[in-house]
């Protein structure tokens, strides 16, 4: 891969004076260079896009390894071969899903009812890139930005510009050997506030896909701009008596354990059943969890979240060891999770809140009607609209679960962060996953090209106005839509044009 293009100066450029002016005219200059590249690729057949995005996907598996690599190395967040394996799904496995899609020209036609939806690009998308998953959220949203027909400019987050400016790159570089205009790929390279707010309200701009923390989700939402926005996730994991306990502990510790618990859609507590805690407990540190003693729950609390209620970045991506040196505590370096036994859910109980790194809390209710009840306030409290999971062989329960809960995707006997993105289920591969209303977001999908095109409908017409009317209406000597004869009609009109000149004629006597 090159190291420059000419939107993406090199290190050795000179650092012009002002920083915030420089970032804001680059923005500029890469969104009038999307808009030119999509004004081309708005008159592409689907067959050509696919082009372009088959050549993406390959880039992208090629080069994961390496992609994971800087990714980790910059941040300091996940490991390495969890992420090489989200940048294959991000790049490969999500394309196999949308190859067979048709996202642009006509979608369907139904002859019958004389209707023929067209799938028409957006134009130029905006999108958000986080730092937990930064490779491969460029990887994903160049796809099914192509896919679609659109143009997409990247601003990373300042704590991963430059394996982000590195995946768009090679995104980029791959469009263009297959043929794609240049520009229709672009990153900013000095990412300021004020860039991503020139950004966001660019009235170039047509749709926002933002993935990230809450005031990244909001900003998005106030800019103006229509949005995608994907805010936190919280999901509780529900281990219900009727489950294969080693299995369910198996697939929350892989999952939480998957790139050191960076994906939004894992599991941040587990919720079970008094009359199997015992054994699920014994399950879970049979299997490597370390549950903390209340000196070390407190040490730990203290260092999850900021003063201002936020994560603490310190501790996201970092392994379960890790995290415990910085509470100032130690475990075995092959500890897999850190759990709390919890009882309380609120802004200030940090274990009941989202923790993008190996940390559970651990709750237990005496029935699954209050256990589900515990998932709800969970939810409630963050994350909701998001996912959770359920553990459980007793399709009833599985089934109150599903109506009940306010999430976007209820996960059965599954790892939450592999099974949200449809990794481990057949739900749409997708790293962008929205919350539905619930939760603020716009959508409740997995995001994926269909969400970035307009449809449009042409509908022939099927009757006339004489068919609108009811039966026997305007016949002459029946009543009308009125109810009234056409005789009582002409009298009634009379009388009021009779009143309005008597009353105009008193106002003008009045006036002189």
């Amino acid at each position: 891969m090159s190291a420059t293009t000419p939107d993406h100066p090199s290190a050795a450029e000179p650092e012009l004076a002002d920083r915030d002016l420089v970032s804001v005219q680059e923005t500029r200059r890469l969104v009038a260079a999307a808009k030119a590249a999509q004004a081309e690729l708005a008159g592409w057949s689907q067959e050509r896009l696919d082009g372009v995005c088959a050549a993406l996907a390959r880039a992208g598996a090629e080069q994961a390894a390496d992609l994971a690599q800087l990714a980790c190395r910059e941040t300091g967040f996940g490991l390495v071969k969890d992420k090489t394996i989200k940048n294959r799904f991000g790049s490969e496995t999500v394309w196999q899903a949308v190859r067979g899609l048709t996202a642009v020209g006509v979608l369907s036609r139904d002859e019958a009812h004389g209707l023929v939806e067209i799938g028409v690009p957006m134009g130029v998308i905006a999108a958000l890139v986080p730092s937990t998953n930064p490779t491969s959220t460029v990887l994903f949203k160049s796809i099914i930005a192509l896919k679609a027909g659109n143009a997409i400019v990247f601003s990373p987050h300042p704590a991963a510009v430059g394996c982000i400016n590195q995946a768009a790159r090679l995104m980029s570089q791959a469009a263009v050997a297959a043929g794609c205009p240049p520009g229709a790929i672009g990153c900013v390279s000095r990412p300021t506030m004020e860039a991503t707010a020139e950004l966001l309200r660019h009235r170039d701009i047509a749709l926002i896909l933002a993935t990230g923390g809450g005031p990244m989700v909001k900003a998005a939402y106030s800019s103006g701009n229509p949005a995608i926005g994907v805010g936190p996730g919280n999901g509780p994991a529900f281990i219900e008596r009727s489950a294969d306990i080693p299995l369910a502990v198996k697939r929350i510790l892989d999952s939480k354990c998957f790139d050191n618990g960076t994906i939004c859609a894992s599991e941040q507590s587990v919720v079970t059943e008094d009359i199997i805690k015992d054994q699920v407990v014994a399950e879970f540190e049979r299997q490597g969890a370390h549950f903390l003693n209340p000196a070390e729950k407190a040490q730990l609390a203290a260092v999850l979240m900021r003063p201002n209620g936020t994560m603490n970045p310190a501790v996201v991506g970092r392994s379960a060891a890790q995290v415990a040196r910085l509470a100032g505590f130690e475990v075995p370096e092959n500890t897999r999770v850190l759990i709390g036994h919890e009882t309380e859910v609120g802004p200030d109980v940090p274990f009941s809140k989202e923790k993008l790194c190996p940390v559970l809390a651990f709750y237990s209710q005496p029935d699954w009607e209050r256990a589900c009840q515990l998932c709800i306030r969970l939810l409630l409290h963050e994350g909701a609209g998001h996912t959770m999971m359920i553990h459980s062989r007793d399709e009833a329960v599985i089934e109150e679960f599903g109506l009940k809960k306010p999430v976007s995707r209820l996960l059965v006997n599954t790892p939450g962060a592999l099974g949200g993105v449809g990794a481990t289920t057949d739900l749409a591969p997708s790293l962008t996953l929205g919350c539905g209303a619930v939760g603020g977001s716009s959508s409740s999908d997995n995001i994926g090209p269909l969400n970035l095109i307009n449809i449009r409908r042409v509908a022939r017409g099927r009757r006339e106005l004489e068919d609108l009317e009811p039966a026997g209406a305007g016949q002459v000597g029946g009543a009308g839509t009125t109810g009234m004869t056409a005789a009582a009609e002409d009298e009634l009109v009379e009388r009021v044009l009779r009143r309005l000149l008597e009353k105009l004629t008193n106002e003008r006597s009045l006036n002189h």
